[in-house]
Parts: C-alpha cells; structure tokens; sequence
C-alpha cells in the first residue's frame, strides 16, 4: 500500500474512533413571530443568518410573502436540482438584490448577468479557468505562500495577525498574478481588501425596493462612501489591466487569454469597459470566497488540534520535507476533507437567490413570476437528514463517502456553478498545506467568533490569532 493511502486509511479509522467533539459558531435559532414579516426582514438587512428557524433546516419548501412579494425556500436535493439544472432557463437570473447591490462593482460580469451576455461569456470564462488550465498556476500559489511564510517568519513567534487580511492578501496576489500575470504588492491587496470590507458593510443587501414592488429592484444609493469604496477596487484593478495592455503583463495570463479570444471573436464584444468587468468579477470572486474559506479553516483546525494532527501528518506522508505542490494536491486527501468541510459548515455564499421569469411549479408548490426563490447553503448543509451531526466540525465524514446530489453546493450548481471551482479548491487545498507545513495558527481563547453574512461569509470584524512556527 502507497505510504500516503495507509496514512489515508489510519487517519480514517483513529477519528472514528476518537470522541472529541468541536462545534463551531453559529447563530441561535430566530424565535421571533412567523406573522411578524417585517421584523424579520429588517433582521435579514443586518445578517441573513439571523433569520432561519429551526424547522427551516429541514428538506422542505417554504413559502412566505414580505410585503406582498412572495419568497420560496427550497432546502430539499430533488427540488434544488429542478430550479437550477431542469429549469435553468426560467431560474437563470440571479436575484434582483444580488444585482443591485454588485453592479456598481462588477458591471455586466458573468457573476450577475444573464441572457445573451451571460451564454456569450460563460463558455469563454469557463475555458480560462478550466481544471487542465489548474496546473499552470500552481507554482503561483506555491510561491506566494512561500512569500507569505517568509513575512510570517520575519514577524516573530506568536506574533499577532488578522487571519482574513492575511488570507485575502494571499489570495488577492495569487489572483492579481494569475489573472494579471503581475504583482501587486501587499498595499494594494490591502487597498483591495479594505475596499471590499466597506462595500459589503455600506450596500443594501436586501432592496426594499424589490419588496415594494419593483421586479427589477431600485439602484443601489451611491453614496460618497460607497464610491470611495469602488474606487479603491477599480484603481487597482484598472491598473493592472492598463499596465498588461501596455505590454507589461504575462502573456500566459488569464487577461491576455481573454485579449486573444476577442481579436479571434469579435462578435464578443469584449471591449475595455467589459474587459474590466469580467476581470474584476474572476478577481473579486477568485479572491474573496478563498480568502474566506481559508480564514474559517484556520479557526476550525485552531479549535481542533485532533484534526490538525492529522493533517499534519498527512503532509509529512506525502511531501515529507519537500515544499506541497500541485501535483500533491490529489493525494492531500485529508486537506483535501478539511477544505470541503469547511466550505460545507461556512459556504463563502451562503444564500443562493433567483428571480422566476415566469410563472412554475417547484414540487407542489406554486411560484409567481418575478418572485423570489431561495436556495441557502447555510441551511442545506446543515440539514439533519443530509448531514450527520450537521453543525460539528468532522472532515472525516468527506473521505468516507460523497454527499448526496444537491446537498452540498458550495460553488452553486446546474449550469451556473462557479466556473472557477477547480482553481478556488486546488488553491485553498495547496495554500493550506504549504502553510500548515510550517505554521500553526491559534485563536486566542477569549475572542468570540461570530458568522456574519452580508454579500458573503466572513467572521465579523476579521479573526484575530498568533502565529507559531512548526
């Protein structure tokens, strides 16, 4: 038997027989009234996990009306795969609050378009950052970790950091030179990261307007704040563009890939406006859901060091002294298993929201155009009758079996998964093993995490710990 499969097999069988336990944060269930739907929808306004009863996380559909609009959750495999793969097409677009409130960001980008511009990107997207194209851009996401590791080592034993800065410093560089074929230095993934931070707190993520009755949503209220917000983000990102058009990127680049398809394709109409948009959403969403997952997986190893063991071990088996590189990525089973529990106990999008184009019929239930439909991560993955022991940490229960169809859907499904899946998990994979060869992360005692979901899943104000050496 190969050294890492009995390490595989071993590891399997000692957490299953070991009984420690950690249960991670999470908010409380609401217990406020049923009947008061707008108490609950300003809850919703202030963190969407805060509004999720008990008997929501059950294989079920839900239906509700928030001032007259009606809003369908649907927590069950069998009627997820109906809204987002058989019925793809009248469910394709996203929410209008998702819209509305990434617009001002991220323009027409894949992310939130739909129709033509939608069935024109998608497949060009697809093919830059598909699984074969992975590999290219692992000595990437070595290599700044290493650098990372460097600035750790520099700053002391036990020095303290903000693990969510960190990590979105990381991943913010590892997608500026992989999309942009360019560094852009911890000032500007700190200007980026700071920039991020501000919108997701300044924008309205629920558009009462929507609720009020306007299918499309109302513009989000661009505020001097909210501009500055953009700004910073647009500054950075319209640079780099400008400097890789000006011939001062890698030709081997996610850009310069998109530059080629265009002159070969004009019909795409990729000019430097749209250009700048589907950047900034494969930079945006390429950095900001594994900066996140990282973060949360930090927390969790800090909170189980049974787990952290193992993972330890399983990288001294398979990479012994060596630096883990890409390659080692498919043998990193139990990295692998800490990544995917993760994504399941804190999805980086934790609400998944469609607007029907017309009337349907989900199950027994009928929806209305123009209305709402929910698909929640956060309540899927924590459903009893999917998930054993939902709300504990056990990465062992991802090397023993897979889940079922739709009940795990951390990058979305159907037609609209994330395209970039493959790079964000052979990222957070690689960049947690080089990282956790030669450091170990702790969350001092007394701080209270807390899950805090605005446009994403991040613990609130960041995740304080110190930083020692292996």
């Amino acid at each position: 038997m190969l050294p890492w499969l009995a390490a595989e097999t071993q590891t399997i069988e000692k957490l299953n027989s070991a009984k420690k336990r950690f249960e991670p944060a999470h908010p409380s269930h609401y217990n406020g009234s049923r009947n008061n739907q707008l108490k609950r929808l300003f809850t919703a306004r202030r963190d969407f996990l805060a509004v999720w009863r008990k008997v929501d996380y059950s294989e079920r559909i839900s239906v509700s009306n928030l001032i007259g609009r009606q809003v369908t959750v649907v927590n069950s495999p069998e009627h997820i795969k109906y809204v987002v793969a058989t019925r793809h097409e009248n469910f394709e677009r996203k929410s209008p609050q998702m819209r509305r409130a990434l617009e001002f960001l991220l323009g027409d980008g894949l992310f939130i378009s739909d129709g033509e511009t939608w069935k024109n990107r998608r497949p060009l997207v697809s093919d830059i950052v598909h699984k074969h194209r992975v590999p290219a851009f692992g000595d990437i996401m070595k290599n700044t970790s290493l650098e990372l590791i460097e600035r750790w080592t520099a700053l002391g034993e036990g020095a303290p950091v903000n693990a969510l800065y960190e990590m979105a410093g990381l991943t913010a560089e590892i997608i500026a030179r992989s999309v942009f074929g360019t560094d852009i230095g911890e000032e500007s993934a700190g200007q980026v990261t700071d920039g991020f931070t501000s919108y997701q707190d300044l924008i309205d993520s629920i558009n009462i307007g929507y609720f009020l009755g306007f299918d499309e949503g109302l513009p989000a209220l661009r505020t001097p704040s909210l501009r500055r917000s953009v700004k910073r983000i647009h500054t950075i990102i319209d640079r780099v563009i400008e400097d890789h058009l000006a011939g001062k990127g890698d030709d081997n680049s996610m850009v310069e890939l998109l530059v080629r398809r265009q002159k070969k394709n004009p019909e795409l109409k990729l000019d430097v406006v749209a250009l700048r948009n589907e950047a900034a959403t494969i930079f945006m969403a390429g950095h900001e859901t594994t900066a996140a997952t990282l973060t949360w997986a930090w927390y969790l190893l800090s909170n189980a060091p049974w787990i952290e063991e193992a993972v330890h071990a399983e990288i001294e088996a398979v990479c012994g002294s060596n630096v883990p590189t890409v390659a080692d990525v498919p043998n990193l089973k139990m990295c692998t298993a800490v990544i995917e529990e993760t994504l399941r106990l804190y999805p980086p999008v934790p609400i998944l929201a469609r607007q029907a184009k017309e009337a349907d019929k989900v199950g027994d239930t009928d929806v209305k155009k123009a209305s709402l439909i929910m698909i929640v991560p956060w309540l899927l993955h924590r459903t009893p009758s999917l998930f054993k022991d939902p709300d504990l940490f056990k990465p062992e229960r991802f090397l023993e079996r897979r889940p079922t169809p739709y009940s795990y859907i951390p990058f979305a499904a159907g037609p609209r998964i994330c395209p970039g899946l493959q790079f964000g998990l052979t990222e957070a994979i690689l960049c947690l093993a080089v990282l956790a060869q030669r450091f170990k992360l702790r969350v001092p005692k007394d701080h209270k995490v807390e899950p805090q979901c605005r446009l994403t899943l991040r613990p609130r104000g960041g995740l304080p710990v110190t930083l020692h050496r292996r």
